[in-house]
Formats: structure tokens, C-alpha cells, sequence
């Protein structure tokens, strides 16, 4: 009961029109950030009780075409914190009013968001690895090295 909630009250930010999807292949559930389009979107991570939980990937996919991805955490279905990686750069931050990094983010919200997902991104090719398919392991190794590069550790 306590997961329902929370994710009705994240999901709230939204103007509680909270819209769930569903992976095509798994039949995982979860909120994407608006940022994704609408296109099918694709989950890689843990499924709890039939909902995307923890550090993961949401990836649009429009035909064999990869397309706008998020790297991040999610609890119950509904995103917490990552980025949003377009071919332009990044959108990165807390998931607020159904996007992430939606709003002016201070300089901790952003250094966040990119260590979570830097975190996913590593356990997307971690996962590509186990799954033997170490032509995406390796592309996700590259994602994480660019994550990586995004956070000031002077």
C-alpha cells in the first residue's frame, strides 16, 4: 500500500494524470519522462512487482532506431533522479512536473543526477555483458565514460 502511494504522489507532479507505460518485449510498467516522446519505450533493469525499480535505462525506440534515453533511478515505476540524453546534451536533475531537469536545477541537483546516471549506465553494460552481447556493453561503457566526464571533481 505504501508503494502505491508513493508513486501516486510523485506521479501527481504531473497534474495527477500520472500516464503508465509498459516495456513492449517485458511488460514492465512505468511513468517516462515527457521529455521521451511518445514513441514504444524500452526499459532495462529490475521489474518489482511488475514496475521499473532502481538504476536503469528507459530508451524510445522508433522501428531498429534507437532514440532519446534516460539513465536514472526509478522507485515503483515513477523516476526519481538522472538525465535525459539527447543528441544535444543532457537533461539532467529530479523528476518534477512530469520531466526530469524540468526546472532551474541547482548546481548539487545536477552533480546528482549525473552521478545517478552514471550509476545506470554502468549497470545497462554490465547487464549487456552478462547478457553476452558485448557490442552494446561496450556502447554503454562509452555512455558511462561520457556521464563521468559531466561531473566538476575538482
Amino acid at each position: 500500500m505504501l508503494a502505491i502511494s508513493f508513486g501516486a504522489a510523485l506521479a501527481a507532479g504531473k497534474g495527477g494524470q500520472a500516464e503508465w507505460q509498459q516495456d513492449p518485449s517485458t511488460g514492465c510498467r512505468f511513468i517516462a519522462p515527457t521529455s521521451l516522446t511518445t514513441a514504444p519505450t524500452y526499459w532495462t533493469g529490475a521489474c518489482v512487482s511488475g514496475k521499473a525499480s532502481g538504476l536503469g535505462m528507459l530508451r524510445t525506440r522508433v522501428g531498429a532506431k534507437a532514440g532519446i534515453a534516460f539513465y536514472g533511478e526509478l522507485r515503483d515505476g515513477v523516476p526519481l533522479i538522472g538525465a535525459v540524453d539527447f543528441e544535444s546534451g543532457y537533461q539532467v536533475g529530479r523528476f518534477v512536473d512530469g520531466d526530469i531537469g524540468a526546472h532551474n536545477t541547482e548546481w548539487q541537483e545536477q552533480h546528482d543526477g549525473f552521478e545517478a546516471a552514471l550509476r545506470a549506465a554502468r549497470m545497462v553494460s554490465k547487464h549487456y555483458s552478462n547478457a553476452g552481447n558485448t557490442a552494446s556493453a561496450r556502447y554503454y561503457d562509452r555512455v558511462a565514460k561520457q556521464l563521468d566526464k559531466q561531473l566538476d571533481r575538482d
